[in-house]
């Protein structure tokens, strides 16, 4: 090699290495300890009882991220195109309810018979049965915007609980929700919070802080406790709903952990028949990135890389359903992941429907 072929390399190494190094990116990452990944192993011991779902055909929208029964008797899926449609149980007589505008991740539905959607962009929102869309929150009573509203449930008495995934990475400004979230999980500043929103008042307190994407979320029988889980650290954690802006990693007797070190990352939480509550595991744990949470500084030149060499993990079919104890009660996996990043399951007496981010349609199983 010449001189001069040599000094030309010798720039390109150094521009590259100043790159990694220095050039600026959204996120400041910080350490946690992350828990040795445990594998398929007991309750999660591998099986293909997910393989082979029926499919509900959805034409051009993709990515049914929540699914479930409305008080009309008809299913509702929230997707990717920000369309919530609605079809028979059968997926037959397919139409789109609404389109809010943003895009919804999570719903359910109030006394009134409303819709109460947690929307990524917009808010707090409720939709009627004529497709009025209302924003009932997007901020906190203090006055802090809500950035990242997640999933919601309503409670027995009325209240709507619901998640702020990330005060860090609002989807509106970072591409969508996945790339908000991927940012927020590489990051771990836990900026997460579970938020109540009181119909008669109007107030939107912070119940708990201090979670790493704080997700799916579901009321216990009794309507005093939460179930959330923490996706960016692979658990779910149960939390006294009457909480007033607790920090749960103060060792309160008000939040514990009810599930720790799973195999994937937890995404929603639905209630199901004979009181199990499903959780969809997005994606298996990758080792390589579980290996970088105590090195802040690498996960930030992962933020200089080309977003496909990030370690995501691979695609993993996963739902299982626990009791309110914790306790696993059923568990369906598919190695395969024909059908992508499972984000939840919703139980009927007929069928148990697969969430996803990504699927061209509604997966499902009869049971």
């Amino acid at each position: 090699m010449s001189l001069r072929a040599a000094g030309i390399a010798a720039l390109v190494l150094a521009a590259a290495a100043a790159y990694l190094s220095l050039w600026p990116v959204p996120a400041e990452p910080v350490s946690w300890p992350a828990q040795k990944p445990p594998g398929y192993v007991g309750a999660f011991a591998p099986n293909t009882r997910l393989s082979g779902l029926h499919m509900i055909d959805t034409g051009s929208e993709i990515g049914p991220e929540h699914i479930a029964i409305g008080p009309d008797g008809k299913l509702y899926a929230a997707m990717h195109s920000g369309n919530l449609i609605r079809m028979e149980p059968a997926g037959t007589n397919q139409e789109v309810f609404v389109n809010t505008g943003g895009r919804v991740l999570g719903f359910d539905f109030d006394a009134r018979g409303r819709m109460i959607a947690a929307d990524a962009v917009k808010g707090l929102l409720a939709i009627t049965a004529d497709r009025r869309v209302t924003v009932l929150a997007d901020r906190t009573s203090p006055g802090d915007p809500i950035r990242y509203a997640d999933g919601v449930v309503v409670a027995p008495d009325g209240t709507i609980y619901f998640t702020d995934a990330s005060t860090r990475f609002a989807p509106a400004d970072w591409g969508g929700t996945y790339p908000a979230s991927v940012l927020d999980i590489i990051e771990q500043s836990a900026s997460g919070r579970v938020l109540a929103h009181d119909p008669a008042s109007g107030d939107t307190r912070i119940v708990a802080h201090g979670l790493s994407f704080p997700n799916g979320i579901a009321v216990s029988s009794d309507g005093q406790s939460l179930f959330v889980t923490e996706t960016g650290r692979y658990r779910l954690w149960k939390i006294d709903g009457r909480a007033n802006d607790l920090d749960v990693q103060s060792g309160s007797t008000q939040a514990r952990v009810l599930l720790d070190n799973l195999p994937g990352y937890p995404d929603n939480l639905m209630r199901g028949r004979d009181g199990r509550i499903w959780v969809g595991l997005f994606k298996p744990r990758n080792p390589a990135a579980d290996s970088l949470a105590e090195r802040p500084f690498l996960r930030k030149v992962l933020l200089r890389l080309p977003r496909f060499l990030l370690p995501l993990g691979e695609s993993y079919g996963h739902v299982f359903a626990i009791d309110e104890d914790g306790r696993v009660v059923d568990d369906l996996q598919d190695p395969s992941g024909a059908y992508p990043e499972a984000t939840g399951a919703t139980e009927t007496a007929d069928r148990l429907y697969i969430h996803s981010l990504h699927a061209h349609g509604i997966g499902w199983l009869p049971r």
